[in-house]
């Protein structure tokens, strides 16, 4: 007699990077509202359970690059906004951070592919409506930033 082997089904693998994406944006939002520590905000995300679920890696580099341009990131939101910075709201003000920089400074992802993970991040944190106005600024920012991908779609 032949034994048999229950079939597993593959789990769904979770998106790493935009979980990576999802902790930077809460780690930013924390430090927008109580001030940064930097240290102390990196060893309390390692509390969140989508910390196991996220790129180590990715989650650091993100986190390290936007901290260490934050003054160049708010001046260049203060640029493509209707408002003063100070009126956005910390989600918002934390999406806006993290894909401006990703426009910027990492050629190898499609702008296309930034924009959305940002509206993703609006959809499911943000107001109602904010993906609309995130979509909005980067859409901007992406015309600027990145002229020669932007004018070949």
């Amino acid at each position: 007699m032949l034994e048999t082997q229950p079939i597993k089904k593959k789990k769904k693998l979770v998106n790493n990077r935009r979980k990576s994406r999802e902790l930077v944006m809460k780690s930013i939002y924390r430090g927008i509202l109580n001030q940064f520590d930097i240290n102390q905000i990196k060893k309390d995300i390692k509390d969140d359970p989508d910390y196991l679920k996220a790129d180590e890696v990715f989650y650091q580099d993100l986190f390290d690059g936007v901290m260490s341009n934050l003054d160049q990131l708010n001046s260049e939101i203060s640029s493509f906004i209707d408002r003063p910075i100070e009126k956005l709201s910390p989600i918002e003000h934390s999406i806006l951070c993290i894909s401006i920089y990703e426009l910027i400074h990492d050629k190898a992802i499609p702008y296309k592919v930034i924009i959305n993970e940002g509206i993703e991040l609006a959809k499911t944190f943000g107001g109602i409506e904010g993906y609309k106005y995130i979509n909005g600024v980067l859409d901007k920012v992406a015309e600027k930033r990145r002229l020669l991908e932007f004018s070949k779609n």
